[in-house]
């Protein structure tokens, strides 16, 4: 039951408020205010929201829209703006952390087809509040940062600058894993391979961090991204049949073994899976060959597969490790979309701790691949050079942060 505002002085739960594009069945904004306001399923039972959700603000309110009744279901408040909500109406920082729910909505397209949401916008209405109260609380963004480089990079030196917590991105990387591994801190990585679906500044950040939370445990930590290029139908299926990419046709067929929705014929499979069924099966796939600065590489295919599939080739002894991220959507036999839950799970341990689950420089570099590889598409797919993307991190051998 979630409590009346004011309640969570008396209780010792932190506040957060919720900033959500719209509210609608399946919205991203819809998953996780359900969860932060009711709870979720986690460790076999079921757990009560651990903050309070003192203020809502909601940007939109569609013809479906299940905002309203949320409100009212839950007893929350709406503000008619963000610093409002931040706030609550006194002028100062009133709550003990911000949730950024910038996905779905009406919002318009720019000349490379990147849609607009205001990520960007909102976040620094957040810094302004943040500055005129001399303090800080933890933030999360939901997926990619920003459409261009220089907010996202600008995003991430605001938090270092005001030093507030700061993580964002997919639910993949925390999500549960079939099988249930993690890579192996330190290991000579060669290179990584996500198989999933989507399109281009949509889903490609869900597979990217797919891949990303796998290749940033290799031995020397992340280094950053010096090239990316963005492939579309036969001309990414002839770079896949190149001499160069015979490891990614490995660990691609890899990758793709470990999908539970491959396309078969009355149940069975009536081929082996191979590249050249796939590119029968997928004749417009989208394919992103991505080249660290240490001569790793992190390749990214959107197929017609419906999940999410990685695999990593090992350097020192040439194994492949690979496994599915596990998004059950709801069309797929769930309702629940339990694959949000873990992320949840994290957003409540950043409020209430003070200290994020993973570095932001993951989402920044990922959020850099997916507007490089969108200005590789814009210019007729060609290559494009990355210097910006200097981005270098590591994460700690106990980072095992995907478990419930």
């Amino acid at each position: 039951m979630v409590l009346p505002l004011g309640a969570a002085e008396s209780t010792g739960k932190k506040r957060i408020a919720f900033l959500g594009t719209e509210v609608r069945q399946h919205s991203h904004a819809q998953h996780f205010l359900d969860r932060l306001a009711m709870g979720y399923a986690w460790g076999g039972k079921w757990q009560d929201p651990r903050v309070e959700i003192a203020s809502v603000y909601i940007d939109q309110f569609p013809d479906d829209d299940l905002g309203k009744q949320r409100l009212a279901k839950y007893g929350l408040k709406a503000f008619p703006t963000i610093a409002d909500a931040l706030t609550l109406g006194t002028g100062k920082l009133a709550v003990d952390g911000v949730v950024i729910i910038a996905e779905h909505g009406d919002y318009p397209r720019n000349a490379r087809g990147q849609k607009l949401y205001p990520r960007y916008e909102w976040f620094k209405e957040c810094v302004k509040v943040f500055e005129a109260s001399g303090r800080g609380v933890p933030v999360f963004n939901d997926k990619h940062l920003a459409t261009t480089w220089e907010r996202c990079a600008e995003m991430v030196a605001d938090a270092k600058r005001l030093d507030f917590p700061f993580f964002a991105g997919s639910s993949l990387p925390v999500t549960r894993r079939l099988p249930d591994l993690e890579m192996p801190h330190g290991v000579p990585l060669k290179e990584s391979v996500c198989v999933a679906y989507g399109g281009v500044d949509s889903y490609d950040i869900h597979a990217l961090e797919t891949a990303q939370c796998m290749s940033e445990r290799r031995a020397g930590g992340e280094v950053g991204v010096s090239r990316v290029l963005a492939l579309k139908g036969a001309p990414m299926w002839e770079k896949l049949m190149t001499d160069a990419c015979a490891d990614t046709r490995r660990l691609f067929v890899a990758a793709l073994t470990r999908s539970h929705n491959l396309p078969v014929e009355g149940g069975y499979y009536t081929a082996p899976i191979t590249v050249d069924w796939a590119r029968d099966q997928f004749p417009e796939a989208i394919g992103y060959f991505i080249d660290h600065r240490d001569g790793f590489r992190t390749s990214m295919f959107l197929v017609g597969i419906q999940d999410f599939n990685y695999a990593g080739l090992r350097a020192d002894t040439d194994e492949i490790i690979s496994t599915q991220m596990y998004l059950p959507m709801p069309t797929h036999g769930s309702s629940t979309a339990d694959f949000f839950h873990p992320l949840c799970r994290h957003i409540e341990d950043a409020v209430i701790g003070g200290k994020v689950p993973y570095p932001v420089e993951r989402t920044l570099l990922t959020s850099g691949m997916v507007i490089a590889a969108v200005d590789s598409m814009h210019r007729g797919s060609v290559p494009v050079e990355t210097p910006h993307l200097d981005v270098r991190y590591a994460v700690s051998e106990a980072s095992t942060y995907w478990r419930d």
